[in-house]
């Protein structure tokens, strides 16, 4: 810079503009760097008139950016907002992932930022002693997060009193005995599938275990929701022999591996969907499943709606059909972990799977063949816009438009079914129109996607014992059905289901 590096805040009561006029000879500083956090639009009027021209100004903080073009515009000033910890900040790759930048490219990434700051504070060369504002011990945290809006603290220390032995990885929150029982559930997943569509839907049940990886998440569902313990480490649960059955609602990348440790420790399994993300995981669930012999559920829920059984019984089981079924899906942001192919499979495998179950449930038989098309000239492999084209052994059609280009004001999702000169059209799970149904018009409901039925039986069967909801042959046909479209879309040709 013109003459080094200036610390100013306008709290001092100085004219900022002004003193570096003065400190710079009229000059202004060549760069200026603003960490103040405010709305207000002042800050960066003043840090463009404090600036020299064609200097930068850097924004860590944040402030109010309405800016005065003409004091950008005769200074040509150059701005730029700089992103958190450095290169790597936000990209999943990086921070989820573990794949480095290298460093002859780029040399300070986020982990090294970090490193090079705690080696020089172990050193001696950044010292953070005078920034301590106070030691607290933890019993009196509200000293701390009671005031912190109004604090002038740079930064508070909370002291932890020693641990008494090992740490627990699990914590009882409502004290219950489940000797002797059936049908008692353990919970792997405490995110908001969990806590708004089933554990609403399970009331009632005997659940011991409710675990996430944090624990806070579990813990807060196993107070609002009466389950015995939670904990971080699922391991638990499946030592467990009060134990019988395992419900699994993690990351889709997570299901096949969780559900494969489950049936090892003679575990019932139900999977929220979908099975599996690959041949080789859905190959090791059906090993395991082959060698345990324990029920395998898949939350395909919309075969348990009372709309999808109306239609069921409105048609005659051998005549053929043809099935339209259209989700308006809504769009998702790319970066969003359900369109990555190693955690989330992508929307066709990880959503579309629903409307494969729903069309297998009308036709009475299996996949024999699919074919998908995306939407533009060269759709990539995790596309949300598509129409999937499957054939079954009985020669029974289905269709799945699936789309993320719709309007939210349109229907989510909407089914039909053409048989026997009968029609019959299923607006959002909430009205069922009959055309030729001799006898039925329509059927009006509340949204039922029948999740609720769905775990009713689930509960049932885990109690009384019995096959599973959905016969484990037609789990792994659909799961290949939509591996099956993925691999149609890059071959551009019908994929036969082995």
């Amino acid at each position: 810079s013109v003459k080094g590096i200036i610390g100013l805040n306008p709290r001092d009561g100085v004219d900022v503009v002004k003193f570096v006029e003065s400190y710079t000879n009229g000059v202004g500083a060549d760069g200026i760097i603003i960490t103040a956090s405010a709305k207000t639009n002042d800050i960066i009027s003043q840090a463009a008139r404090m600036s020299r021209k064609r200097g930068r100004i850097i924004l860590v903080g944040v402030i109010g950016l309405e800016m005065n073009r003409s004091e950008f515009y005769e200074k040509e000033l150059t701005f730029q907002v700089s992103c958190s910890y450095g290169p790597g900040r936000y990209d999943e790759n990086y921070e989820q992932r573990g794949q480095d930048y290298p460093i002859g490219f780029v040399r300070w990434t986020e982990q090294r930022n970090f490193q090079t700051i705690l080696q020089m504070i172990a050193n001696g060369r950044i010292d953070v002693k005078p920034l301590i504002t106070e030691v607290v011990p933890l019993s009196d945290y509200k000293n701390i997060y009671g005031e912190i809006a109004q604090s002038r603290s740079i930064a508070s220390v909370i002291t932890y009193p020693e641990s008494q032995g090992i740490p627990s990885s699990s914590v009882t929150v409502t004290s219950k005995s489940f000797q002797g029982k059936k049908g008692v559930f353990g919970i792997i997943g405490a995110g908001n599938y969990a806590k708004m569509t089933m554990l609403p839907a399970m009331k009632g049940a005997d659940i011991k275990y409710i675990a996430s990886a944090g624990g806070v998440n579990s813990t807060a569902l196993a107070k609002q929701f009466g389950i015995a313990k939670s904990t971080t480490d699922h391991q638990e649960m499946l030592k467990d022999t009060e134990v019988d059955t395992v419900i699994i609602t993690t990351r889709h990348d997570l299901h096949a591996q969780m559900a494969v440790e489950a049936l090892a420790a003679g575990k019932n399994v139900f999977i929220e969907k979908p099975l599996a993300l690959n041949i080789e995981q859905l190959e090791l669930l059906i090993a395991a499943q082959d060698q345990h012999n324990q029920a395998v559920n898949v939350g395909f829920n919309r075969r348990f709606s009372p709309h999808a059984e109306k239609i069921k019984s409105l048609m005659d089981s051998k005549a053929p059909k043809n099935i339209i079924a259209t989700m308006n899906a809504g769009f998702i942001p790319k970066d969003v972990w359900v369109h990555n192919l190693e955690t989330g499979g992508g929307r066709i495998i990880g959503e579309a799977c629903h409307f494969i179950d729903l069309i297998t449930f009308f036709t009475g038989s299996k996949v024999k063949s699919v074919c998908m098309s995306g939407l533009g000239t060269n759709p990539e492999e995790n596309t949300d816009n598509a129409c999937i084209l499957l054939k079954y052994e009985n020669g029974d059609q289905g269709v799945i438009n699936y789309f993320s280009n719709g309007n939210k004001a349109y229907s989510k999702e909407r089914v039909e079914v053409y048989s026997q000169e009968k029609v019959m059209v299923l607006d959002n799970f909430r009205v069922l129109k009959g055309y030729g149904t001799k006898g039925f018009s329509s059927l009006k409901t509340k949204l039922d996607k029948g999740h609720k039925k769905q775990f009713q039986l689930l509960m049932e069967r885990a109690k009384s014992g019995g096959a599973a909801l959905i016969p484990f042959e037609e789990l792994v046909n659909t799961t290949k059905a939509s591996f099956a479209a993925v691999e149609s879309l890059k071959t551009k040709q019908w994929v036969e289901i082995g």
